[in-house]
């Protein structure tokens, strides 16, 4: 299971598909599914979203790229499931999310931990506007 995961965090943006995934952890398809699961919290598919997601978060606020080029770079087929996808795990969409403006200068750890968005239950539904 840690070589399928460490293979998502090293080419998240490549196409990744579970017969793959599953042959380096020398499992078959659906047992790499539920233990990956088991053991993660999450489905290979919902960890590989959020790891893009992740970095798109990072790319969002320290590039001047368009939401479109940086929805391409991280790994995303399609502008509108990039932004739906963006918009379950941090609760406001890739635009809004770029008006925070550029990344403050504070150590890398204490950064990732604050900014990384959470695998379980997601982002707060959305109150009344």
């Amino acid at each position: 299971m840690l070589r399928a995961r460490d293979a998502m965090d090293r080419a998240y943006a490549e196409p990744l598909d579970i017969p793959a995934l599953a042959a380096l952890a020398h499992v078959s398809e659906a047992h790499f599914i539920r233990t990956f699961r088991a053991t993660f919290g999450e489905t290979p598919h919902r960890y590989l979203q959020r790891r893009r997601v992740e970095r798109s978060m990072f790319l969002l606020r320290a590039t001047e790229h368009s939401v479109t080029e940086i929805c391409f770079l991280v790994g995303f087929g399609s502008l509108g499931t990039f932004s739906r996808t963006f918009r379950d795990i941090v609760g406001e969409s890739p635009s809004e999310y770029r008006l925070r403006g550029p990344i403050a200068a504070v150590p890398n750890c204490f950064a990732m931990a604050w900014m990384r968005p959470s695998s379980f239950g997601e982002a707060p539904a959305a109150g009344p506007n």
